[in-house]
């Protein structure tokens, strides 16, 4: 038996899968935590991977491996190898400032046409803009800029600073791949290349070591033990790997951040910056939407109802569509579709017999995958038409969650059965760097919920965004005024 692993570097954990090459049957898999915060030292993550990797059983009998890893989060080398500073995390808000500077000097559509997407606060190159305007002395040891999956692949080749690696820090071996170079706001997807100039309108500089952007089954190398090593890719696009999506296939995941994404055959660019034009790690490309508030927007009001996941969906199904009229606009840790990185959250449309523990709970699920929705017809604005939805993550197998979403989305919504997508992703990338061709492993089904579109939905939804939106956008200005969006950040798990 020829076995191949999947690593998945989230915000959250990094998990492992090992697999069977023949037919894709997990055989064993391991995990273990990363540290909460939008800031992480990134030996933590190569310490959890070695927890998760000895969890699951080694890579003595493993054949190849690849990592997958959550995209944006900057990592700066110096010419030593060494990590300056810890990695800025995609959630990390705090380059909002940097983010509008360099969308303003650019223009919007120009950026969108370049890089595929306008940049905001997720993106590495708003983080390099304010390590350039608040850290200089850290910007001026950086050597190299690389993004989670890149220093993770590094690592498992033996590179690293002098004294902890066997093979010293050359920065050139550093490699990424097509979908989480596009995620950097400084290579297009359109033409495969970096933009030299957006990388030093970023830093301030362009003399800095680039990952090389390898191709879908392009190995990155060999571990010191002779195991090969995938490309890797951006979480998302690892997931759709995982997923075998392919066009026609949108995919709506429900973790700790929210997306909606779509394998499409031509790049897409948005001048408005709601969509996101990333590349795939298959050779396509990847128009997404994301939101900062998902899965824990149901735990949190979860917690406020003092009832757990079994009670939480029994109430909401318990309420009608619409929650009574109750709205959640859930901006609980600001947004970044619509990019209001300061916002927060709000209740509206709350009467005497509305304010029920069961509409509250309907709401919040509603509120949740309406922004979602949105996102959605913002893909769609971009030339995506989806044959049906496929819907991930760990709040994708509560049945509330699986009612309602057929509820919120005019589209037949598929959901497979509980996976570590982005792990399963990334094994299949092992697999196809290792032989050459792309494996098609099966994925069960675990429910179809019927079509049960219910417009008031969303239509109230879109009411009470608007407002909240207005607001938003005032305290976003407020905020400009006085100077301290250069330094707000949001803390919580990550």
């Amino acid at each position: 038996m020829t076995l191949v692993a999947g690593v998945d570097s989230s915000t959250q954990s990094s998990k492992v899968v090992i697999r069977d090459l023949a037919t894709g049957a997990v055989i064993r898999s391991g995990r273990a935590a990363h540290p909460d915060g939008t800031e992480v030292d990134p030996a933590a993550w190569w310490a959890a991977l070695g927890e998760a990797l000895a969890a699951a059983g080694g890579l003595d009998d493993v054949t190849a491996i690849s990592v997958a890893g959550q995209q944006h989060g900057m990592v700066v080398l110096d010419a030593d190898g060494r990590v300056i500073r810890p990695a800025l995390l995609w959630n990390d808000t705090r380059s909002a400032e940097a983010a509008a500077q360099l969308a303003a000097e650019i223009g919007a559509a120009e950026y969108a046409r370049r890089a595929g997407s306008v940049p905001v606060a997720s993106f590495t190159a708003t983080k390099l803009r304010w390590l350039r305007d608040n850290e200089e002395a850290n910007a001026a040891r950086v050597a190299a800029v690389a993004l989670p999956h890149d220093w993770l692949t590094w690592r498992l080749l033996g590179y690293g600073p002098t004294g902890e690696s066997a093979l010293g820090p050359d920065l050139a071996a550093l490699t990424t791949d097509r979908s989480d170079a596009s995620g950097t706001a400084y290579w297009s997807p359109a033409t495969g290349d970096y933009d030299f100039d957006l990388l030093e309108r970023a830093l301030g500089r362009q003399d800095v070591v680039l990952p090389r952007v390898l191709g879908p089954a392009e190995p990155a190398g060999r571990t010191l033990g002779g195991v090969l090593v995938g490309p890797g890719a951006g979480d998302n696009a690892g997931a759709a790997l995982g997923l075998g999506a392919a066009s026609g296939d949108v995919v709506v995941s429900i973790g700790t951040s929210g997306t909606v994404f779509a394998v499409a055959d031509k790049s897409a660019h948005d001048a408005t910056g709601a969509v996101a034009g990333f590349a795939d790690a298959s050779g396509h490309f990847l128009p997404l939407v994301a939101t900062l508030n998902a899965a824990r927007v149901l735990s949190s009001i979860a917690e406020l109802l003092g009832v757990g996941f079994d009670e939480f969906a029994r109430l909401a199904l318990a309420a009608e569509p619409g929650a009574g009229g109750a709205v959640l606009v859930p901006y609980f840790e600001g947004e970044r579709t619509p990019n209001l990185p300061h916002a927060t959250a709000s209740f509206h449309g709350l009467t005497i017999a509305s304010t029920t523990r069961a509409n509250v709970a309907r709401a919040a699920i509603e509120g949740m995958l309406s922004g979602l929705g949105a996102g959605l017809d913002a893909v769609r604005a971009v030339g995506v038409r989806e044959r049906r939805l496929l819907l991930i993550g760990g709040a994708a197998q509560n049945p509330a969650v699986q009612a309602v979403t057929a509820q919120v989305f005019d589209a037949p919504v598929v959901v497979p059965e509980p996976g570590e997508y982005a792990a399963d992703g990334a094994a299949v990338q092992a697999a196809w760097a290792l032989t050459g061709e792309r494996p098609a492993w099966p994925v069960a089904t675990a429910a179809m919920p019927a079509p049960d579109f219910q417009p008031v939905i969303r239509e109230q939804y879109a009411r009470y965004q608007a407002i909240a939106i207005a607001d938003a956008t005032s305290a976003e200005f407020r905020v400009s005024l006085n100077g301290s969006g250069a330094t707000t950040t949001h803390s919580g798990r990550s």
